[in-house]
Parts: structure tokens; C-alpha cells; sequence
């Protein structure tokens, strides 16, 4: 992590933020489909299905909108990610 300035940046508050969709990746559940495991945009709520999904939305989101910084929606996991720079940390 200490190579990675927005995994050093994230703050309590916005490790914490809300899920825009707490009960689900946001575009699976519009248009009906599953997913694998969930990821939560830190920087505007956005919920994302991870890379194992076959629709990968997280990653999409990130290339759509360039926010940076995930963590898992999973319970019991307490960890980032960072699409820029490639690296992961534990909270």
C-alpha cells in the first residue's frame, strides 16, 4: 500500500459509505442476472459484481466513470483495491 496514494487517502468515513444497491450489483439487478461476489465503489456508492462475474461490472464502472478505489461488499472482508495502480490493502 505505501506505493499507492489513493489507498493512503481513503478515509474511515469513506470506507464506510453507503451502497447505492446494498442488496445487489447494481446492473445485474436491472437486468436480472447474477453475480459472484460484490464490490463497492468508494468514491460514489456504486455496487459492482467482481471480475469472477461474467458481466464484471465493477471493473466497467471504473473504466466508465475512473474512480479509483473498491472494497469488497462481502461480509467478513476488509479489503481495497486500487484499479490504477494495481494494488490491494487490508482496512
Amino acid at each position: 500500500m505505501a506505493d499507492c496514494q489513493h489507498l493512503r487517502a481513503v478515509t474511515p468515513q469513506q470506507y464506510q459509505r453507503k451502497a447505492n444497491t446494498p442488496n445487489g450489483c447494481e446492473e445485474c439487478l436491472a437486468i436480472g442476472d447474477r453475480w459472484v461476489h460484490l464490490r463497492l465503489c468508494l468514491e460514489c456508492g456504486h455496487v459492482g459484481c467482481c471480475d469472477s462475474s461474467k458481466n464484471k461490472h465493477a471493473t466497467k464502472h471504473y473504466h466508465r466513470v475512473k474512480h479509483p478505489v473498491i472494497r469488497s461488499f462481502e461480509p467478513g472482508e476488509r479489503w481495497l483495491w486500487c484499479y490504477i495502480d494495481e494494488a490491494g490493502s487490508e482496512m
